[in-house]
């Protein structure tokens, strides 16, 4: 495939993510279920046109995302962990205990980036990221996070298997 088809497939799916990203962010609900669609297309670029269009696509998405929408907690979200997809490519080469290891610390930074992020740049209230709130959050976007990393290999496994030799036409 020559580099305009890839770079137009590229922007069509970041087009694409980002109105993925403005119907999570119009219904609150389900702001961190559109970043984690939109962080697959991260998988679907990587695998179909390699890391350098996966990393344009995220780039693209989270600034159009983040200067578009009114209400950007899933464009922030995206903008923070939608290059996780690449990150758990390299660290499933890893022994099982380093790579969960390494995997927990990257979200953990992820995640400290996202408060940090929303509390002195987004001016989220004190309140919701201060005392045991913050704990409980941390508790509970840990297990969704691994819930989300065992889901996600499910689906590029999936998409592998199942998916990939219809959408190929449109890769190549």
């Amino acid at each position: 495939m020559r580099g305009t088809k890839k770079l137009t497939v590229t922007a069509l799916l970041a087009a694409l993510s980002v109105v993925v990203l403005s119907l999570g962010s119009l219904l609150g609900t389900l702001d961190l279920t559109a970043a984690a669609i939109a962080s697959f297309l991260t998988v679907l670029l990587h695998v179909e046109l390699g890391k350098r269009y996966a990393v344009l696509y995220w780039t693209v998405a989270s600034v159009v995302s983040l200067l578009l929408l009114p209400q950007s907690s899933a464009a922030l979200f995206f903008a923070t962990a939608g290059l996780y997809p690449l990150l758990k490519s390299v660290l499933e080469r890893l022994p099982v205990w380093a790579e969960w290891l390494l995997k927990l610390l990257a979200f953990g930074s992820m995640l400290a980036a996202y408060i940090l992020l929303a509390k002195f740049v987004f001016l989220l209230p004190d309140a919701a990221l201060s005392g045991w709130l913050l704990w409980v959050l941390v508790g509970t976007a840990t297990l969704a996070f691994v819930l989300y990393d065992l889901v996600l290999s499910r689906l590029i496994i999936y998409y592998g298997v199942r998916l990939r030799h219809r959408f190929s036409r449109f890769f190549h």
